[in-house]
């Protein structure tokens, strides 16, 4: 298939294989509907016969050159197989688009310091697992590394210590960078209670802001009742991205949750 998209990447290339599609022709006639020279024109036919496109045929002293279909409905099949992919996923464009028109409209708004602070965030998910199982995906490191990560990218450290003053740490990679956010535990009250701060940071240390959040863990019918309330304050101008992706970031991460416990079911408490 490389070969093939290699091969139809050039516009001239792409020409003869048009012309040949209408029926086979000569390497002078190619070259004359082309505008190419006889010897560029045997290049790309090379080029083309490499790939299975084209088959040449001596007919006395002209070489006449025909399509071959089955190569080109192959590399169809894939585009199609592509553009279903494309169709299936349409989802994380829209993702996408949605966070991009939300970076505008924050950086927008992010004219000083504090130009966030205050504002309040509140999730709610009904986790398909019992409370004190739930709870250990926040409270277990390898748990909660499992889960607790955007997409695309990789986490390189990731605690949370369930109780009082015990450290919080999140910090992940992609190819563009490190990233790390560092916090303390205020309460932590298994199952069912946990609060803490987590300030991201960055490159220097510095920090972007801070959130604050409360988590509740409720028994519920078919699972656990999760609401996850974030207020955030110190709010830097340069946070405006970072807070632009709270939404969609803690949305898609509780998929995330939700997933690791489905796949989890039938953990022995």
């Amino acid at each position: 298939m490389d070969e093939i998209a290699a091969a139809l990447g050039d516009a001239k290339r792409w020409r003869i294989v048009e012309l040949l599609a209408e029926r086979p022709r000569s390497v002078g006639e190619l070259a004359e509907r082309t505008g190419l020279r006889q010897p560029q024109t045997t290049k790309h036919l090379q080029t083309l016969a490499r790939a299975g496109l084209v088959t040449v045929s001596p007919l006395g002293q002209r070489r006449v050159y025909a399509v071959e279909a089955g190569p080109l409905a192959a590399f169809g099949e894939r585009l199609r197989e592509l553009v279903g992919a494309i169709e299936a996923h349409a989802g994380e464009r829209d993702v996408l688009t949605r966070y991009q028109a939300a970076i505008e409209a924050e950086t927008a708004a992010a004219s000083r310091r504090q130009w966030a602070d205050g504002r309040t965030f509140t999730f709610d998910r009904l986790l398909p697992a019992p409370p004190d199982v739930a709870w250990r995906h926040w409270a277990d490191p390898d748990l909660l590394a499992s889960w607790w990560v955007p997409p695309s990218m990789r986490v390189t450290e990731c605690a949370l210590e369930p109780a009082a003053g015990g450290r919080v740490v999140l910090a992940y990679r992609d190819a563009e960078g490190l990233y790390r956010s560092e916090g303390r535990v205020r309460t932590a009250e298994e199952p069912g209670h946990l609060a803490f701060e987590l300030s991201v940071l960055d490159a220097a240390g510095a920090v972007f802001f801070t959130g604050h959040y409360d988590v509740t863990l409720t028994a519920a019918p078919g699972g656990t009742r999760l609401r996850l309330d974030l207020r955030i304050t110190d709010t830097t101008v340069e946070s405006a991205p970072f807070v632009a992706g709270i939404e969609t970031g803690w949305g898609q991460v509780l998929d995330h949750l939700t997933a690791a416990l489905t796949r989890g079911k039938g953990t022995p408490s």
